[in-house]
C-alpha cells in the first residue's frame, strides 16, 4: 500500500487529534503569556525596588535613582529571560539541546534569586525580621542579666560563711577571757589574736552588706531598661527609629550588668581567704610563769591552725562562686531588614517562599511548555503533511494553488502576448526593408 493511499491508526488519529488540540490551547494562551510574564517581572521590580531602597543609607535623589535602576534593570532581566526560555527550551528537539537550556534555566533562576529574591524578601518580612533580631537580643540581655544577678547573689551567700566563722573566733575569744581557753583568764595574747581576726572578718562581712542594696538597685534598673527593649521590640511605627531608642537602651544595661559584675565580693571573700592566718600579728606573750606562756603558746598555734581551716573553707566557697560561668558578653548591633531576612531566614519561609515564588514562577511554564510540545510531537511523529492536514487547512492550500495558477496562467498569456507583439514588430521591418 502506497504512502498516500494508506489509512491512519486509531492510536495515530486520536495522537494527531491531541496534537491539534494542544496547539489551539497554545496559540490561545500565547495571547497573554507575554503580558502576564510582564506583570509578574514588574511586581518582582517593585518589591526589589523597596528591598534596595532599605539598603541604601542616604535618602537623597541618587540614591533614589540607584534603587529605580536596580529594579528595572531586574524587571526588564526577568523578562527578557524567561521570554528566551518560553521560546527555546520547549523548541528544542535534541538532548544535549534540551540538557543545556535546562542547566541555563536553572543558572538563570540561581541569578535571579541572587539579585532580586533576597530583597524581595526583606521588602516583604523586613521589618518583621528586625524585631525578630531586637526580640533576640532582649533574650540575650535577660539572660546575662540574670547570670550577673545570681553570680552577685552567690557572692553574697559567702557572708553566711564569714559570719560564722566570726562568730567561732568570737566565741574563742569570749572563752579565753574567762580561762576556759589556754586555762588563764583575761585579755592576754591569745585573746588579742582571736579579737584581730574577728574584727578582720568582722569589716569583711560589712563589706558584703553593703553591696546587697546595691545589687538589689542594679538588679531593679536592669529589669527596668529590659522593660523599655521588649516595649520598643512591639511599639507601632518605623523599625528603624525604634532600633535607634533601643541601642540607647542596650548601652545603659550593659553598663548595669557590668556593674553587677563588679559587685561580686566572691574576689575579696577569696582574698581575705589567702589572707586571714597569713596576716596574723602575732603578740608577745605576756604568761606570769613559763607554764602560762607555754599554754599560750600551744592556744596560739591551735588557734593557728583553726585559722587555717577557715581560710581553706573560705576558699572553697568563694572558688565555687567564681566557678560560675560568667554571663556572655552580649552587644546590640544594628542589622539592615535584608540582612535581617537572610540570619532569621527560618523564621519567614512563607515571606521567602513568595519571594522566590514570584520569580520563578514562569521556570514552572517553560517546563509545562516543553511538556505540551513534547506531546504535539509525539502525536504528529510518523505522520505525512497530508495526513495532519485539517479541512481549514485543506481549503486554504486549494485557495494558495488557485491563485498559483491563475498567476502562472497570467503570466503565460503575457509572455505569448509579447511574442506576438514581437513576431509582429519583426514582421513590419521585414516589409519595410522590402
Amino acid at each position: 500500500m502506497s504512502e498516500q493511499s494508506r489509512k491512519l491508526t486509531a492510536s495515530e488519529a486520536r495522537g494527531m487529534r491531541t496534537a491539534k488540540e494542544l496547539e489551539g490551547h497554545l496559540v490561545w494562551l500565547d495571547t497573554f503569556t507575554p503580558a502576564a510574564l510582564g506583570v509578574l517581572a514588574i511586581a518582582s521590580g517593585i518589591y526589589t525596588y523597596l528591598g534596595v531602597s532599605s539598603l541604601l543609607e542616604d535618602t537623597g535623589a541618587m540614591s533614589f535613582f540607584a534603587a529605580v535602576a536596580y529594579s528595572v534593570a531586574v524587571s526588564v532581566g526577568i523578562f527578557v529571560f524567561w521570554s528566551y526560555m518560553l521560546r527555546l527550551l520547549p523548541a528544542m528537539r535534541s538532548a544535549a539541546g534540551f540538557v543545556g537550556l535546562t542547566v541555563s534555566t536553572i543558572v538563570g533562576s540561581l541569578a535571579i534569586i541572587a539579585m532580586s529574591s533576597w530583597l524581595n524578601a526583606a521588602a516583604l518580612a523586613g521589618s518583621a525580621a528586625v524585631e525578630q533580631h531586637l526580640e533576640n537580643t532582649v533574650r540575650d540581655y535577660q539572660a546575662a542579666l540574670e547570670q550577673s544577678h545570681q553570680i552577685a547573689l552567690s557572692g553574697q551567700a559567702l557572708g553566711r560563711e564569714v559570719r560564722r566563722a566570726r562568730d567561732a573566733f568570737e566565741a574563742l575569744a569570749d572563752q579565753e577571757r574567762s580561762g576556759e581557753l589556754s586555762g588563764t583568764a583575761g585579755e592576754g595574747a591569745v585573746f588579742r589574736v582571736l579579737t584581730q581576726k574577728t574584727e578582720e572578718l568582722r569589716n569583711l562581712e560589712d563589706q558584703i552588706a553593703q553591696e546587697q542594696p546595691l545589687i538589689e538597685a542594679a538588679f531593679a534598673e536592669g529589669n527596668a531598661v529590659l522593660g523599655r527593649m521588649r516595649a520598643l521590640t512591639v511599639a507601632p511605627g518605623p523599625v528603624d527609629q525604634r532600633s535607634v531608642s533601643f541601642s540607647e537602651e542596650s548601652v545603659r544595661l550593659a553598663g548595669v550588668i557590668a556593674s553587677l559584675n563588679q559587685y561580686s565580693v566572691a574576689p575579696l571573700v577569696a582574698r581575705a581567704a589567702e589572707d586571714l592566718p597569713a596576716s596574723v600579728v602575732l603578740p608577745e606573750l605576756d604568761g606570769r610563769s613559763a607554764d602560762v606562756r607555754q599554754a599560750q603558746s600551744s592556744t596560739i598555734g591551735s588557734v593557728l591552725n583553726a585559722l587555717d581551716q577557715r581560710s581553706m573553707s573560705l576558699r572553697r566557697a568563694a572558688d565555687e562562686v567564681l566557678a560560675i560561668a560568667p554571663p556572655q558578653e552580649t552587644a546590640y548591633n544594628p542589622i539592615s531588614s535584608a540582612d535581617a531576612v537572610i540570619r532569621y531566614a527560618g523564621n519567614f519561609v512563607p515571606s521567602w517562599a513568595g519571594a522566590i515564588a514570584i520569580d520563578l514562577l514562569p521556570g514552572i511554564l517553560v517546563f509545562v511548555l516543553a511538556i505540551t510540545q513534547a506531546a504535539i510531537r509525539n502525536g504528529r511523529d510518523g505522520l505525512s503533511i497530508e495526513d495532519t492536514l485539517t479541512l481549514s487547512e485543506l481549503k486554504a492550500a486549494l485557495n494558495a494553488m488557485k491563485d498559483v495558477e491563475a498567476s502562472m496562467g497570467a503570466a503565460d498569456a503575457e509572455i505569448l502576448r509579447r511574442s506576438l507583439a514581437r513576431d509582429e514588430d519583426v514582421s513590419a521591418k521585414l516589409k519595410a526593408a522590402e
